[in-house]
């Protein structure tokens, strides 16, 4: 599913009126009736004598607001327009509506002064509200919110009382998703067209509240163009993608490929175990752990169904230089390998990761010490023989490109992109909302995950779900999104069973089967 960024909600909107000749006051009409129609909905359909407050501002969001009031009026709710701007300063298809909405005897109170909504006539209806909208910014914001639109946006969440806002909720960056200052937090977003960026991007996620898009018109053509780089990864669209993955009667081991794990150092074992467990349970059929030769008996007793192999290593039992053609020689004929996971930074962790890109003849998954034996020399990631898929986390992001973990949070989506860029990679960036770029700058938004992730190792089972996925012919940017979208899944399917604490790496490992079953069954319907 499409996502639509400030920019390009904007040229949908103009182009639905200059290339598809639609009149944009009836687009404002259709918002605004479908704002009302969500209204109605989330009070169960009982709306005559209801009390609603618009709080307005004055632009087209504003306008979107006087339209919803006059529908909601004309069922018999009790609507009062809260306006925070002056009637001199409306234009256009907002001015039309105020003045409508004023000539059918629909009540305007103008909040002039920070104290505007806090009088205590106007305190009396706010707080006996059914609903309060927000009708106050839209798309458009790109500025901290200041002045008497603060006071308002901060006393809306004063007032404990459900909130509808119109599009995105006012104060959310619609691209970026960051708070502007302040921000509604509105219990339902109605969204216009299609859903924007930032309602799928923390912070501007958690503020939005449930969304519901609102069809106000505009040609499909215009809402699906492949011009349109973001995107959603929903269940549907992976569903679809697991089903090209065939696993027939007389399927072997060797039917479904085979993942090498590069990593491990003192202390770190695990890492590069539960990759190698993540890529079994997405459908791997082999799996092989490479490792210092003096670490692989404690890991080769810890496996099952797992391979090891015993590699050179440094006098401090890492993997360097010394491991570089023993690695080579292993990654022949292997579908997918992963390279980073407890691997350590030892004097030639560099080059065997840069030696592994270059020479490598399989997509390689670079993760965690991966990505930072690289930090100093990302341009060389270019010379990758295969696919690459990176996935970092906001600190090894902010490494690879030379910003501090704030910088790399405040615009998720630009960093992951310029990461991609830079590499010629597939980037994931891990976190609360997942996003993918690649090198051609299409991006893929992840809507699954909960807190529960937060816990050492689940970013191992990660690279691993992604290596099984590869192994199993899918492209690096199928793999990379639907395994982030598989792994999120997976957590919260624990969630619901045991909520967001306590839960290990390992427990991810039981629920990828089971998660993947109900996507193919979703692909059946």
């Amino acid at each position: 599913m499409k996502l639509a960024t400030a920019k390009t909600i904007k040229m949908i909107d103009q182009a639905a009126v200059s290339k598809h000749g639609m009149r944009s006051v009836q687009l404002m009409e259709n918002a605004g009736a479908g704002v009302a129609a969500v209204i109605v909905k989330e009070l169960g359909g009982r709306i005559e004598g209801r009390r609603v407050a618009v709080i307005a501002g004055k632009g087209n969001n504003a306008g979107d607001g006087y339209v919803c009031a006059r529908h909601l009026a004309n069922m018999g709710a009790r609507v009062t327009v809260f306006s925070l701007a002056a009637s001199d300063e409306l234009k256009g298809d907002c001015l039309l509506n105020e003045r409508i909405w004023r000539r059918m005897r629909g009540e305007v109170r103008s909040i002039a002064a920070r104290s505007g909504l806090r009088d205590e006539r106007n305190q009396n209806f706010l707080k006996h509200a059914s609903i309060v909208v927000d009708a106050i910014f839209g798309t458009g914001l790109s500025s901290p919110v200041s002045g008497v639109y603060a006071d308002a946006i901060n006393r809306i969440n004063e007032l404990g009382r459900k909130v509808v806002s119109i599009d995105i909720p006012s104060g959310v960056d619609a691209t970026t998703g960051a708070m502007l200052g302040t921000a509604v937090k509105a219990t339902v977003t109605a969204t216009m067209a299609m859903p924007k960026l930032g309602t799928y991007i923390y912070p501007g996620r958690e503020y939005a509240g449930r969304l519901e898009t609102i069809d106000i018109g505009c040609p499909s053509s215009l809402l699906t163009d492949e011009a349109i780089k973001e995107n959603l990864v929903t269940g549907q669209w992976v569903a679809g993608i697991l089903r090209t993955i065939q696993r027939p009667l007389d399927s072997h081991k060797g039917s479904f490929g085979h993942v090498l794990i590069v990593g491990g150092s003192y202390g770190k074992t695990g890492a590069p175990y539960m990759a190698a467990m993540g890529a079994m349970r997405t459908g791997a059929g082999l799996a092989t752990i490479a490792l210092p030769k003096s670490l692989e008996p404690a890991m080769s007793a810890k496996t099952t169904e797992v391979m090891t192999l015993g590699l050179p290593e440094t006098k401090d039992a890492a993997l360097g230089a010394e491991a570089i053609d023993a690695v080579i020689k292993a990654a022949k004929h292997k579908a997918a390998i992963v390279i980073g996971p407890g691997l350590g930074l030892s004097a030639g962790s560099t080059s065997l990761v840069l030696s592994v890109i270059e020479r490598a003849g399989a997509p390689v998954v670079i993760d965690a010490d991966g990505l930072n034996a690289m930090a100093a020399s990302i341009a060389a990631l270019k010379k990758a023989k295969a696919p690459l898929v990176l996935t970092p986390h906001p600190g090894e992001a902010g490494q690879l490109l030379g910003k501090d973990i704030a910088a790399i949070q405040s615009d998720r989506v630009s960093a992951t992109r310029t990461l991609a860029e830079r590499t010629g990679a597939i980037v994931l960036l891990k976190g609360a909302s997942s996003v993918i770029a690649s090198p051609d700058s299409d991006i893929y938004i992840v809507p699954t995950g909960n807190p529960a992730l937060a816990t050492a190792g689940t970013g191992d089972v990660l690279s691993g779900v992604i290596a099984g996925l590869l192994s199993q012919g899918l492209s690096p940017i199928e793999a990379a999104s639907c395994g982030a979208y598989l792994h999120g899944l997976a957590a919260d399917e624990y969630k619901s069973l045991h909520g967001d604490t306590g839960m290990i790496a390992t427990d991810l490992l039981h629920s990828i089967p089971s998660v993947i079953a109900s996507l193919k069954g979703l692909a059946d319907l």
